[in-house]
């Protein structure tokens, strides 16, 4: 070990939205922690944020090695997660408190645009208070919203999961339909629409009347009459018609179709939701005779793990080795970013970003990659999407059901005063 080697403990915690992968990335940062020595103990934050101002700390030094592997193949946030944003000094304050109480020098945030903020904010911090604290971020978003990374963990599998879902539905609607058949699926996506454009790819191979017939994203102004008569021209051509639309899409002053009257989360962002419902009254009130169904994935899409993809579990695993290299090595107040190779065939590898360049910043789905009728998605998209969405995650299964993991969590004795969010 080098004489300027920083000795110390791990923090890692988890942000935001789960998703299928998320997992893995924490299974990356305790397996490639336990490779060095300058790391004496692993420990994880409860819940991100208000877990670790609670010091609600677990071992996961203590955790069986089959319960960190069962991580690569379980859904959702093992540590739980939060979305708490931090711009209390109390809380502050109490954070550097608890990061010294445990010796924390190595902090990892695994989270999406707020997350990265709050990771900046607490690199920040520790540099304000001369506390030497090494902070990583470890992108995870499934809206793969975040800017710089080509893309995010998480993504390729929220866009093979819902692929999936379209082609069985597809299968459905043509022995239902009789050209009066409209289905309507509304995805995730606020102010990218990443994920329905990622539906694309559920069209088979030079079957340009596959659905999903319609994409509508949130950079493009919708158009009701637009849109009926696009669902009428599909109707004339198709048994039926699907369409996939991100739940954030706008009208024409730039408001959101499906927002909650006055409903917004702690971080001043308008809760959606409904527009599936939106769209099917309008289907029924504008066509006579034609039959309007709406499906709304939900909190389903980012679950699936049973249908994940392979290359973006390995992707997000390699994302959490690399925050521990790079912190081992002397880094802080950066971002892990996936950066695609050059050549023909698809590879990938990390890189780093400061922590400020990608703090709420939204990276928006390129107009080059929308079609002319914008309500479809550019084939040179495919060239982009297919690779991330490769290979199958092997979930084992006990009785005919998934058998996922559950962390034992072992808790770290409190040292400070209980604290008041």
């Amino acid at each position: 070990m080098e004489e300027n080697t920083l000795i110390g403990n791990v923090l890692v915690a988890q942000s935001g939205g789960p998703t299928a992968v998320i997992n893995a990335s924490l299974a990356g940062v305790v397996n490639e922690a336990l490779n060095h020595e300058c790391i004496e103990e692993i420990y994880g934050g409860l819940n991100g944020v208000e877990g670790i101002l609670k010091e609600e700390l677990i071992d996961l030094a203590q955790e069986s090695q089959q319960n960190i592997r069962g991580l690569k193949y379980t859904p959702g946030s093992a540590l739980g997660t939060c979305r708490y944003k931090l711009t209390k000094e109390k809380d502050f304050k109490r954070l550097i408190e608890v990061c010294k109480a445990h010796n924390i020098r190595y902090f990892f945030y695994i989270g999406g645009n707020d997350s990265q903020d709050s990771a900046n904010k607490i690199a920040a911090l520790a540099q304000s208070e001369n506390y030497e604290m090494r902070v990583i971020g470890i992108p995870k978003t499934i809206d793969n919203d975040l800017p710089i990374t080509d893309h995010c963990p998480g993504y390729g599998s929220v866009v093979k999961y819902l692929c999936t879902i379209i082609r069985e539905l597809a299968a459905d609607h043509e022995g239902m339909g009789n050209h009066d058949l409209v289905s309507i699926v509304e995805v995730m996506g606020r102010n990218a629409g990443w994920i329905a454009a990622g539906t694309a790819i559920a069209k088979r191979k030079n079957q340009l009347q596959d659905p999903p017939h319609m994409i509508l994203l949130p950079e493009v102004e919708f158009n009701p009459q637009a849109f009926i008569d696009e669902v009428q021209n599909c109707l004339q051509n198709n048994k039926y018609c699907l369409v996939v639309a991100s739940e954030g899409i706008k009208d024409a002053n730039g408001n959101y179709i499906a927002a909650s009257e006055g409903k917004i989360d702690k971080f001043g962002h308008a809760q959606l939701g409904g527009v599936g419902e939106y769209l099917q009254n309008l289907v029924q009130t504008s066509l006579a005779g034609v039959k309007a169904r709406s499906c709304k994935i939900g909190h389903a899409q980012r679950a699936g793990s049973h249908c994940s993809s392979l290359a973006d579990s390995n992707e997000a695993y390699l994302c959490g080795q690399a925050a521990v290299k790079a912190a081992v090595n002397g880094e802080t107040g950066k971002m892990v970013t996936l950066v695609r190779g050059e050549t023909e065939k698809y590879s990938c590898e990390t890189s780093l970003v400061d922590l400020g360049e990608v703090a709420n910043v939204e990276k928006i789905f390129p107009e080059s990659w929308i079609g002319e009728n914008k309500m479809s998605i550019n084939p040179q998209f495919n060239r982009y999407i297919l690779p991330l969405i490769q290979g199958e995650v092997q979930v084992p299964y006990e009785n005919g059901l998934p058998a996922y993991v559950r962390l034992s969590k072992n808790m770290v004795e409190q040292v400070l005063p209980a604290y008041e969010l």
